[in-house]
Order: C-alpha cells, then sequence, then structure tokens
C-alpha cells in the first residue's frame, strides 16, 4: 500500500455514489417552516448565486466555471427540475436539482441548505420532497453522489434516507481557492496549502 502525491495546487477526494432501486414507502412529511418552489428556466446568475451559497462552504464550483450555454442547457431542459427551498421571509436557503434526461433514472444530482439551516430538521424535509418528486415518474433507480469534501454527515445522511453505497472513485481538481473561483477563506475546514515557492 503506497501513497499517491496529489498535485500542487489541487484537492484529492474520494467520491462515493449511492442509489435507490426501490421507490420508497409512504411516509409523512417531516415538519419544516421552509417551502419549496419550483424554478421554471430559472437565470443563470440567480442559480449560481444559491448554488454558490450552499455549495461553497464545501467547494462546489462546478456550475461557477461551466459555459453559460452549457449550464443553460442542463437546468432548462424540460427534463430537469429545479427546486428551491424558501423561509417565511422569502430567502432561498436551500435547493435540490433533479435529473430525469435518463429514461426510468432520476439523478438527484444537487442538494443542499445554506450553512446556518444545517442541523435543524430541514435536510429531512428536504430529502422527504426529493425522493417524492424524483420517484414522480417511471423511475426504477434513484441515484446521487457526495464525498469526502461535503459536510461530515452526508454520506450517513444518504444511507439513512435509503440509499445504498456501490461505488468508490477517486478525484483531483485545482482547489479553486487558488485559482480564484472562491475566496481564499472558503472552507476553513479544508486546509489551503501554499505553494513550495512559498515554503
Amino acid at each position: 500500500m503506497g501513497l499517491t502525491p496529489v498535485p500542487e495546487g489541487h484537492l484529492a477526494t474520494v467520491v462515493t455514489t449511492l442509489e435507490m432501486r426501490e421507490r420508497p414507502r409512504l411516509a409523512p412529511m417531516p415538519p419544516s417552516e421552509l417551502r419549496l418552489v419550483r424554478w421554471e428556466q430559472p437565470t443563470l446568475p440567480r442559480y449560481r448565486t444559491l448554488f454558490a451559497r450552499i455549495g461553497a462552504p464545501w467547494l462546489w464550483y462546478s456550475r461557477l466555471v461551466m459555459a453559460d450555454a452549457a449550464l443553460a442547457k442542463i437546468i432548462h431542459d424540460p427534463k430537469v427540475s429545479v427546486y428551491a427551498a424558501v423561509d417565511r421571509a422569502g430567502i432561498e436557503v436551500g435547493f435540490l436539482e433533479l435529473d430525469h434526461r435518463h429514461d426510468g433514472i432520476c439523478e438527484l444530482a444537487y442538494f443542499g441548505l445554506v450553512p446556518e439551516r444545517v442541523g435543524r430538521g430541514d435536510g429531512r424535509w428536504l430529502m422527504a420532497n426529493a425522493l417524492m418528486l424524483g420517484w414522480g415518474r417511471e423511475v426504477t433507480r434513484l441515484w446521487v453522489h457526495t464525498c469526502t469534501l461535503d459536510h461530515h454527515r452526508a454520506l450517513d445522511f444518504y444511507r439513512r434516507s435509503g440509499f445504498t453505497a456501490f461505488r468508490r472513485t477517486m478525484e483531483t481538481f485545482p482547489d479553486p481557492r487558488i485559482t480564484g473561483i472562491l475566496p481564499p477563506e472558503t472552507a476553513p475546514q479544508i486546509p489551503l496549502l501554499a505553494p513550495a515557492s512559498r515554503r
């Protein structure tokens, strides 16, 4: 067993892919003060703003750098559904994105809450909605992935929600804090390594 060096300026993460092969049994909707709002043809700035508010603490950045045309092609596809979780003041504090572009399969492409709402029970409510909407068509498989850069309870949350892990992969990518996509102070729980020239 050996260690594989991560290129300078890059991050490495273990990605776990999970799936659900059977529609879950009906259960009472967990309580939450939030409401779910379908975003029809969301504008790219609006989508990216919420994406960053939710994902920056976990270094989500892919949708921030994706070409406008490529992103619009995904989130404006009629088989892709984007929902915002909105609080009583009308502020968007969470979202989920369901991708039904492959027959019989739904990907829970993105799922999350702003940091201030984590740990308050809203995740269970949001997941209950995701499962209800994800299985709403002729679906035989619902899948999602998470990684070791996500919240430390994310993997266990997905498993408790009924997903089963079936694959692990490694991913390396340039640290978005070094490339300037995200501010250097983002995700302080993940060390930002200085370049060798500064050590």
